[in-house]
């Protein structure tokens, strides 16, 4: 019987590297240093330079990022922000939490990411910022949307959760816009042993604030200039991140052999395959194949023990949170589809060539019938 095929496998990634891990938490134990703290000061160091940004912010949360955006742009009730309804619940959370509406544009049919073309017409005088995601670790076409963002007055903020060393003619995602949002959850290509997250900007008036707003609104002990939350990263996930950062370049490498080598193996296939723009070089976070009988290759990889996972099944403007926004089905075609055709196939650095052929091998097998 063939081995199964995991989906994802963390251990694999953890085992060479448990050593580096063990000892980076231990000196945080023997330090104390449980809430921020200098392992979570060396990290934002490290990822800034790792991005070419000038300040990072650790938090507990991409969430947590995404809703401090909104906050640092003082974005409230009456407010909307140009977002698009294909991606995480979050990035539309740190909308709503602020009291602000989402407005949602289609996507892209080639990157799944925000169609430049659509934002524009969305526009209105309430609008207050631009919200694109990096979609699969595939960048958006910034260009544009920067262009848009300039001519209206429009901050743009980047979602580049899914998106760690992603990048856009040459430069890291995550450095174009007012701010940006990375999420550490263990999952993510950079990924923390629980949660983690990250505000990135080049502004230091912004670091400095999100830095008060992230420990309740303090920067000195007791006094409070505005309302903030409890956001702190913990000084362990710091001392995970530092150990794991410095293997990211190797393992998006080894993303990128994987996804190549499915590019080969499955070229023959019915599947609408990924590919990068012109302008992108991704971090293959995801490894997104398309087909209209999505439902039943799942199933019948699952039942030859190949995993395989879904995101994103219900487009947000589709969601029950959201009924109140009045869409219906029809209104973003193009996201809607992808809904209903998408798969992920698994895509780590740690897979093996055997592992990906016997992928490549049951999909054939699925449409031989």
């Amino acid at each position: 019987m063939n081995p199964a095929v995991p989906y994802l496998d963390l251990a694999a990634q953890l085992r060479p590297i448990r050593a580096e891990i063990d000892a980076a938490v231990a000196r945080t134990l023997d330090r104390c240093s449980f809430c921020l703290g200098p392992d979570v000061a060396q990290f934002e160091a490290d990822f800034a330079r790792f991005c070419g940004a000038a300040h990072v912010v650790g938090l507990n949360s991409g969430t947590s990022a995404l809703h401090l955006a909104m906050r640092l742009l003082n974005i409230g009730p009456g407010d909307e922000v140009i977002t698009t309804p294909y991606t995480f619940a979050a990035t539309s959370w740190g909308i709503s939490y602020v009291g602000a509406k989402p407005v949602y544009v289609d996507i892209d049919e080639a990157t799944f990411n925000l169609d430049p073309r659509l934002v524009e017409r969305a526009i209105t005088p309430r609008t207050k910022a631009i919200l694109p995601v990096h979609l699969y670790g595939h960048p958006c076409d910034l260009e544009p949307l920067l262009a848009i963002g300039r001519q209206h007055r429009l901050p743009v903020v980047e979602d580049a959760a899914q998106a760690h060393g992603a990048q856009y003619r040459g430069q890291s995602v995550g450095t174009f816009g007012i701010m940006s949002c990375f999420s550490f959850y263990p999952a993510k290509n950079l990924g923390a042993c629980g949660e983690g997250g990250a505000l990135v900007t080049h502004q230091p008036e912004l670091a400095a604030r999100a830095k008060s707003l992230r420990e309740h609104g303090s920067t000195q002990r007791y006094h409070y200039d505005e309302v903030g939350y409890n956001y702190r990263m913990e000084g362990l996930q710091g001392a995970v991140l530092g150990v794991k950062l410095k293997y990211l370049p190797t393992w998006l490498e080894g993303r990128r052999r994987v996804a190549l080598r499915y590019q080969e193996l499955l070229a023959d296939t019915p599947l609408r395959l990924p590919g990068e723009a012109d302008y992108a070089r991704s971090a293959w976070h995801l490894y997104v194949v398309r087909h209209p009988q999505r439902d039943a290759l799942k199933r019948h990889l699952e039942a030859h023990q190949v995993g395989c996972g879904l995101h994103y099944p219900v487009p947000l403007h589709l969601q029950k949170c959201y009924a109140s926004l009045g869409h219906r089905a029809g209104d973003f075609p193009v996201a809607e589809q992808a809904a209903r055709e998408c798969l992920c196939l698994p895509i780590f650095p740690e897979l093996t060539d055997e592992q990906i052929q016997r992928v490549a091998s049951v999909i054939k097998d699925f449409f031989r019938g």
